[in-house]
C-alpha cells in the first residue's frame, strides 16, 4: 500500500520566474528555497530549457513554478472558470485574514471577500501569472467536520448520478460573514 506522507511540492507554470519569486516573497512572505535550470528535461530528455523555482509555503509545503521561454505563451483553460483552479494558503485566524486583506489592498492588489464557507473563511486574489490565490482560516467545529465527512460519500454518489448539487451540506453557504 502506498503511504503518502504529504505533498512535497505543487508546480505551476509562470510567465517570469524572477517576477513570480519576488511576488511570493514580497506579498506572501515566502522564502525562496531553490532554483534549478536545465536545457534538457530530466524525465523525458527533451531539449527544453527551463527555470524551476521553489518557495517555502510553510510547514514543509513547497510551491514551485516553471518558466518555459521556448514554449508558446502560457494561457488558461478557456473552458474552466477563473474561480475554479486556485491555490489556497492557510492563515492562523480571522484577525490574520483581515490583516492580510488590508495588507494586500494597501499593495494595490484587488481582493475578493471575505467569503464565509462556514467551516472556513477566505479571501481571493491573483498572482502576476493569473493564478487565483486564496487565504483562509479554519473555524469549523469538530461536529461540523464530522457531519461533512459522514455525508461526503452520499453527496458524491448523488452527484455522480444526477450532476446536480446535493443539499446535504447546503448549510455551508447560508450565512454571511460577520
Amino acid at each position: 500500500m502506498i503511504d503518502i506522507k504529504q505533498i512535497h511540492h505543487v508546480a505551476y507554470r509562470c510567465k517570469d520566474a524572477k517576477e513570480t519569486v519576488e511576488f511570493y516573497q514580497d506579498v506572501l512572505s515566502m522564502d525562496f528555497l531553490v532554483a534549478i535550470a536545465e536545457d534538457q528535461v530530466p524525465s523525458t530528455k527533451e531539449p527544453d530549457p527551463y527555470m524551476h523555482v521553489f518557495l517555502d509555503a510553510g510547514n514543509g509545503n513547497i510551491l514551485a513554478f516553471f518558466e518555459l521561454p521556448t514554449q508558446p505563451e502560457m494561457g488558461k483553460d478557456p473552458n474552466t472558470p477563473a474561480w475554479c483552479q486556485h491555490i489556497a494558503f492557510e492563515v492562523a485566524d480571522r484577525e490574520a485574514l483581515l490583516e492580510a486583506k488590508a495588507e494586500l489592498e494597501a499593495k494595490g492588489i484587488d481582493v475578493l471577500g471575505v467569503t464565509n464557507h462556514e467551516i472556513i473563511h477566505s479571501i481571493y486574489f491573483f498572482d502576476p501569472n493569473g493564478h487565483r490565490l486564496e487565504l483562509t482560516y479554519r473555524d469549523g467545529s469538530d461536529e461540523q467536520m464530522k457531519k461533512l465527512k459522514e455525508v461526503a460519500p452520499l453527496m458524491l454518489e448523488e452527484w455522480s448520478v444526477t450532476k446536480r448539487a446535493p443539499k446535504h451540506a447546503a448549510w455551508l453557504h447560508e450565512k454571511e460573514f460577520s
